[in-house]
């Protein structure tokens, strides 16, 4: 008889809970009325909680329409910025792939070999510039959210353009965006992000990330070193080389005074240097730049990036 009753308590449970389930994917569906998405089961697209997520975070940036491409009629690409443009410096370009007819997000698509490319028209002159190493998920609960970055050497101008080409593959559909054109800004006066080395040979490039996050006090800093390519029309990877990047903040506008409490950029483990800097008040502050070989010598210094916060 008592195993009678824990039998019949046990199936209570299990209907309950499967009832709470079911209520919590209704009530996630009912969010998404009149985002266009609809829910048809398709296992390769998102879960109501997955779309709902992805949903949420597009509102957060903007759409890059000239990057944005239609694969085989049955989905769409988009591309997104923070802003839906791109500046100077260090930017990070978002993917997802939509099913046409459900507009739901595609969970596992593909986006590789993303070149950017430069033409100076008056000097007859192509380059790249710094691209990170692949374009993954963003996290895990954005499955359906691919990330990169791309640090741009210098801005648009009425003679000097830059185009993207990417490939992309989704549910075995494949297409080649190629020469998309677009616009890179310049960054406001006094702010420079994005730095070069030369040691032997090689020129390098340090693109800090994010510094507009910064805020007064103890900050953690961010940035990647990339290789300029042979031929320069190849994207500029990040380098394979280890350094060392020690930081000196100062503020050339309050008598060039600096702060405590600054660790050197240090190589981590995906590729990016990662480091502390103290700003302890509002304004310029000029970010000195001493770069190390893995032996600690010196090889390069005197350059800096301008950060207003």
């Amino acid at each position: 008889m008592k195993k009678t009753s824990t039998l019949i308590l046990l199936a209570i449970a299990l209907l309950g809970l499967q009832s709470c389930n079911s209520n919590d994917d209704d009530q996630t569906a009912s969010i998404l009325d009149g985002t266009g998405i609809t829910l048809d089961g398709d296992v390769d697209c998102c879960s109501a909680e997955e779309a709902l997520q992805v949903y949420k975070f597009l509102k957060t940036v903007k759409i890059i329409p000239e990057l944005s491409t239609e694969v085989d009629g049955k989905y769409n690409v988009f591309a997104y910025s923070k802003t839906g443009k791109f500046s100077v410096g260090y930017n990070e370009i978002y993917f997802v792939a939509v099913k046409k007819g459900t507009g739901n997000y595609v969970k596992n698509f593909d986006v590789t070999n993303l070149s950017p490319l430069m033409t100076m028209t008056a000097m007859n002159m192509k380059h790249s510039t710094p691209v990170g190493s692949s374009v993954d998920s963003f996290n895990d609960k954005y499955l359906a959210v691919k990330r990169g970055w791309v640090s741009f050497l210098m801005a648009s101008t009425d003679k000097d353009f830059w185009v993207l080409s990417y490939d992309v593959k989704v549910l075995g559909h494949q297409k080649t965006v190629a020469d998309a054109s677009f616009s890179v800004e310049a960054l406001p006066q006094g702010q420079t992000w994005l730095q070069s080395f030369k040691t032997g040979d090689a020129t390098y490039f340090i693109s800090l990330v994010d510094p507009q996050n910064y805020q007064i006090g103890s900050n953690s800093i961010s940035a990647y070193v990339s290789k300029k390519s042979n031929p320069a029309t190849q994207p500029y990877v990040v380098a394979e080389e280890v350094f060392t990047i020690e930081i000196v903040p100062t503020m050339p506008d309050m008598g060039g005074h600096s702060s405590p409490g600054n660790e050197a950029l240090t190589k981590q483990a995906d590729g990016t240097y990662q480091g502390l800097i103290n700003l302890t008040m509002t304004g310029y502050w000029k970010i000195d730049l001493t770069v190390k070989d893995k032996e600690g010598n010196v090889i390069a210094e005197n350059i800096h990036f301008d950060v207003t916060i």
